[in-house]
């Protein structure tokens, strides 16, 4: 066995951190966990950016904003569902639509889908884990 943390471990030993043990939900938590990552990076762009949009479109942006709060929900219930369960995914999913609570409830489980990817060995970078590489 390799003393490098970031190496996949063998593909007959069960998955840590997700409830059903299976590789494959692993690869759905990275693959959820970039789309929570992009809903947090367009909702900071949305919130700088309101400074810069007209008062007549601002009505638009938040529109837009509301719709990616419907989009992170649902990723952070998927990503929830995975690794805590279905009253926790249900609750942290509408937890993520109120404002600014959403925002942290994001940002909890991206760090929670950070650390299980990190616990099966996965290399995780700004924008999250090369879902090929799983």
């Amino acid at each position: 066995m390799s003393d490098n943390p970031y190496e996949a471990p063998q593909s007959t030993a069960q998955a840590t951190g997700v409830l059903s043990g299976s590789r494959e939900d692993v690869r759905k938590v990275a693959q959820y966990q970039k789309g929570i990552i992009v809903c947090i990076l367009i909702y900071l762009l949305a919130v700088m950016g309101q400074f810069a949009v007209p008062p007549e479109l601002r009505l638009f942006l938040g529109l837009g904003v509301f719709v990616l709060g419907i989009v992170g929900a649902v990723f952070v219930f998927l990503l929830a569902m995975k690794t805590y369960g279905t009253a926790l995914g249900i609750l942290l999913g509408i937890l993520s639509l109120v404002p600014c609570i959403g925002l942290i409830v994001l940002l909890v489980v991206n760090g929670k889908a950070t650390n299980i990817l990190r616990q099966n060995g996965i290399k995780v970078g700004l924008m999250g884990a090369d879902v090929s590489s799983i």
